[in-house]
């Protein structure tokens, strides 16, 4: 069987600043993460290990005098209000979702009714349209009724959703209201593209899939999707250990790809565990990329 690493995938440089940012030394036992940094088991289990506190919600209870911002950004009301409750505040929030805030804030500014498409629970799209008094999120077809009364939108989309997909939801909301101004601008972020695209080329030459990544992970969750509408068979796994020898039953190549937050070593902990699982003959493996190469 053929073993092949997809040309991009991994944690992106967004994330990778977010959790150098959180194990600095300087914020041992004094820091407070809102929120899950980074959608990811074991970075979560790393930070608790090096005792970052990590809470759902912003109060007046946490007890460390910093609160720390998640890459997924947060409305400015939440830095006012941790700010007022004494706190210093550390924004890890990706520069790529920092820009979906000030482009939303752009369409209101010019009279346009702001639409983001995305998950309406997901955090960054919480963070969003936090600071918003008037919006709609679409996350399917079915949702674009809700703007049946509007007549000018703005529209941006959560950084990690399918490319196909925004496409396809533009182009449906200008069939169905064809006198609607309509202004997008595209907000998926480089590395989700990147990510997706690679893995798309890959499904082309692989008959199996491995997905690694949270299963909380928007973005990992999104190259579960391209894996399955090319018809290849996919797993979405969160670490080597849920591997298992009748993934690969009567497979001849087997392709790797994983989400923007989703580390390093836990690629090369399942390339290697595919490598030697009992059973397995591996004719030939494209080796993992040179380290820069998840940092973009």
């Amino acid at each position: 069987m053929k073993v092949t690493v997809a040309k991009a995938l991994g944690t992106c440089f967004g994330v990778q600043d977010a959790i150098d940012l959180a194990m600095d030394e300087a914020y041992r036992d004094k820091l407070t993460i809102i929120g899950q940094l980074v959608h990811n088991p074991q970075v979560v289990e790393d930070l608790r290990t090096r005792g970052v506190n990590i809470v759902d919600r912003l109060d007046d209870s946490i007890s460390t005098p910093n609160v720390m911002i998640t890459a997924h950004g947060a409305p400015e009301s939440m830095h006012a209000d941790a700010r007022a409750m004494g706190y210093n505040v550390i924004d890890a929030s990706c520069p790529l979702v920092l820009r979906v805030h000030k482009a939303i804030a752009g369409f209101v500014r010019e009279g346009f009714h702001p639409v983001v498409i995305g998950q309406a629970s997901h955090v960054e799209v919480k963070g969003i349209v936090g600071d918003l008094d008037d919006y709609t999120v679409i996350a399917t077809s079915d949702e674009i009724e809700k703007l049946a009364t509007r007549k000018k939108i703005g529209i941006v989309s959560q950084t990690t959703q399918q490319i196909k997909h925004i496409s396809d939801l533009i182009d449906k909301i200008r069939v169905m209201y064809p006198e609607m101004e309509i202004k997008f601008q595209d907000t998926v972020c480089q590395p989700t593209k990147d990510r997706q695209v690679a893995a798309r080329e890959l499904t082309s030459e692989a008959d199996v899939m491995i997905v690694i990544g949270g299963y909380n992970s928007s973005n990992t969750k999104k190259l579960k999707m391209v894996c399955d509408e090319s018809g290849v068979e996919a797993y979405h796994i969160e670490r080597a250990s849920q591997l298992v020898p009748g993934m690969f039953e009567g497979k001849e190549h087997a392709g790797i790809t994983a989400g923007t937050s989703t580390p390093r070593e836990v690629i090369e902990a399942v390339y290697l565990a595919i490598l030697s699982m009992p059973g397995i003959i591996v004719s030939e493996a494209s080796g993992m990329p040179p380290k820069e190469k998840y940092l973009h």
